[in-house]
């Protein structure tokens, strides 16, 4: 169906590939590989896990097998994983958005982490950074001593494997999480 298609190439070899639709027949565990494309899967009823596993091998657009038979459906599917827009159908949409809510309540939360990856902690302190402060006014500022504001930035800095100041702050900046 998209094999004549002007402007998508259809490879075999997966690492080659920027999108990968999958068609699981007999189990999603025997379709997700490692890879880094984005992945469009056709399937119906995916249990919570398997809709979980699906997202950490790149899941970004989950189509239905009853829209599957639409070729501009497909190309609308392929489209969007390209750009990185996601399109998941909505009893899907709300149990991943039911997931992240727990993710935050039972995990992230009880260490001091957020959905962005950053406590709230390094995000005050990388909020302040990017604002110009150095470390004796953000530890002012903050009401914390200058050696805890200098491990809270190695820690991240660590942590993200980041070569400085600068790069957090442009990290924080480009990721959208100040």
């Amino acid at each position: 169906m998209l094999s004549h298609v002007s402007g998508l190439e259809i490879v075999d070899d997966t690492s080659q590939a920027d999108v990968i639709i999958a068609v699981p027949e007999a189990g999603l565990h025997t379709l997700l590989t490692e890879t880094k494309a984005r992945l469009v899967l056709i399937a119906d009823d995916l249990r919570q896990a398997e809709l979980w596993s699906a997202i950490e091998h790149g899941l970004v657009v989950l189509v239905p097998r009853s829209e599957a038979t639409n070729r501009s459906r497909l190309l609308r599917a392929i489209t969007d994983a390209r750009k990185g827009r996601g399109d998941l159908p909505a009893e899907q949409l709300g149990a991943v958005l039911q997931g992240l809510k727990n993710l935050q309540e039972n995990t992230l939360t009880p260490r001091d982490l957020t959905l962005s990856g950053l406590s709230q902690r390094e995000t005050e302190v990388i909020r302040l950074l990017a604002d110009g402060l150095d470390t004796a006014e953000i530890a002012e500022r903050l009401i914390y001593s200058e050696r805890t504001v200098k491990n809270v930035l190695h820690n991240m800095l660590s942590r993200l494997n980041l070569r400085n100041r600068a790069h957090a702050v442009g990290y924080a900046l480009r990721q959208g999480l100040i």
